[in-house]
């Protein structure tokens, strides 16, 4: 079995829109009949991904049915668990957007994405097909970097709003500081009324200002128990600002549809563990 493990910033000119690029990898042998099933817990991105090998199937929730995604898809902002099923020669390749750089490098509004993904070659029509076509020749996955930075370039280039909001900038704090703020003091960081505000945020991230601060804790709370498995629930709520245990588990039965024990316990399941491999 091989595996690719590789988180790491862009380009320091690509930095204002892009986060990190992160690309996994795994081979599975013909000897296993069963292949493991990442279960995605939401977190704050909006993201392009990239599938240069087989196809990727995703399920919403727990239900089984599977949707086979493209060669490469634009990602909304997810507010529920998704389960995807990767394939024996699986990789993704994904672009993890600053917040407000989808908005600004493509003009669609965020909320139409949220929950779902689209077709990224719908969007970017023959731009993205040469994209997808010179990935999948590729021998090695760091030649596969510069061709998507240079795609990425191209969208930056043609972009009609190329400087980030101070709006982007409070986005950026609360993924960084995701413990209750008030929505009037987030709206005065942006130089907005309440109500602009909150209309350009659903625009830019997919979400509301609340939703977007419990998931991005959400997240910090799953990489905190995958860094620190003997921790216990209660001890990562306290850390993590949460008011007490239980708004920890209702997060989670929001978000995942199960106790915190359990969907712990399916994050186990992933393919990154075959490898020994914890995401935190």
């Amino acid at each position: 079995m091989d595996a690719i493990f590789d988180y790491r910033l862009p380009s320091p000119a690509l930095r204002d829109y892009v986060r990190t690029l992160q690309i996994v990898g795994c081979l599975f042998p013909a000897s296993m009949p069963i292949l493991p099933v990442k279960s995605y817990w939401p977190r704050a991105e909006n993201s392009l991904a990239f599938y240069p090998k087989d196809p990727e199937k995703q399920a919403y929730g727990f239900d089984g049915n599977l949707l086979e995604k493209t060669r490469s898809t634009l990602n909304g902002q997810y507010s529920i668990v998704t389960n995807r099923h990767v394939g024996r020669n699986f990789m993704v390749f994904q672009v993890q957007f600053q917040p407000g750089a989808l908005f600004r490098l493509t003009g669609i509004p965020s909320h139409e994405l949220t929950n779902t993904f689209v077709d990224a070659e719908s969007v970017f029509s023959t731009e993205i097909r040469r994209v997808n076509e010179r990935l999948s020749y590729t021998k090695h996955y760091l030649d596969m970097i510069p061709i998507v930075e240079t795609f990425l370039f191209y969208l930056i280039n043609r972009a009609k709003s190329r400087h980030p909001r101070p709006i982007d900038n409070v986005s950026r704090f609360i993924l960084q500081n995701p413990m209750t703020v008030s929505l009037d003091w987030m709206a005065n960081q942006a130089c907005l009324s309440q109500r602009q505000f909150y209309r350009q945020f659903m625009e830019r991230e997919g979400v509301s200002p609340k939703l977007y601060a419990r998931i991005a804790r959400f997240e910090n709370a799953m990489k905190l128990k995958n860094a620190r498995p003997s921790l216990d629930w209660l001890s990562v709520a306290i850390q993590l600002g949460y008011y007490d245990y239980q708004h920890l588990v209702r997060d989670f039965k929001e978000f995942t549809q199960l106790t915190p024990n359990a969907f712990f316990i399916a994050d186990t399941k992933s393919p990154e563990r075959v490898f020994g491999v914890a995401e935190t």
